[in-house]
């Protein structure tokens, strides 16, 4: 697999070295001359100087011919800008760092399959170790599917009732019911859900907000 990265900061340094590792093609793109000079010394000739913003230049780094880029510098519209272009000269698959959470939707929309943000990693770690939070993101996934833990409350409209009674939003999924002892059933329609049941849903992130009233309550706020 041949692999394009933009930016040659220590996200995009470390992420290279890992796939020349695993026997890839790599080639990261630095605009900073000392950096790729420092690039350069660890991992030989898989680094060029040059704005990965510029279509010339990815164009003289094969990205006709690359299965992914990788957009990590440190500036979002930079990000969007490169798998833009990556976009336009056919390249199957593009990946951006997003450095600001409230623009994760721009990139989508834009056609970014695939969007990283340290931000949300972290703010998901946290939300884990917080019992009153109900809500808990546990992935994205293509195509605006994300995977959410959501622990039912003892006033959700949902509490006593079964998998087949439960009103979700379009394209969503009940895929696993957590008992609160820690014993996990994979759901059937006859499943009976229950207060403090962790179930884990398929749905879209558009769908997130009327998921939540649908289990947990429109007026349910956190515990005291």
């Amino acid at each position: 697999m041949y692999v394009i990265i933009a930016g040659g900061g220590k996200v995009g340094f470390y992420l290279a070295q890992e796939l020349i590792n695993g026997n890839h093609e790599v080639l990261v793109i630095e605009r900073e001359a000392g950096r790729c000079k420092q690039i350069a010394d660890e991992i030989g000739e898989h680094v060029m100087n040059g704005d990965g913003c510029e279509a010339s230049t990815l164009d003289r780094a094969g990205v006709v011919r690359a299965d992914l880029v990788a957009a990590v510098t440190g500036d979002d519209e930079d990000n969007l800008v490169v798998c833009d272009i990556a976009r336009q000269r056919g390249v199957p698959r593009t990946i951006a760092r997003i450095n600001n959470p409230k623009n994760e939707l721009l990139f989508k929309k834009r056609g970014v399959e695939t969007t990283i943000s340290a931000t949300q990693a972290i703010l998901a770690q946290i939300e884990q170790e917080l019992p009153t939070h109900e809500m808990i993101p546990l992935l994205q996934m293509h195509s605006g599917l994300e995977l959410v833990e959501i622990r039912l409350p003892n006033t959700s409209p949902v509490a006593g009732r079964s998998v087949r009674e439960v009103l979700l939003p379009p394209e969503s999924l009940i895929s696993l019911v957590v008992d609160p002892g820690g014993v996990p059933r994979i759901p059937s329609g006859e499943t009976r859900l229950n207060a403090g049941d962790a179930l884990v849903v398929v749905t879209r992130k558009e769908s997130l907000e009327v998921l939540r009233e649908s289990l947990i309550g429109a007026t349910h706020g956190l515990d005291t």
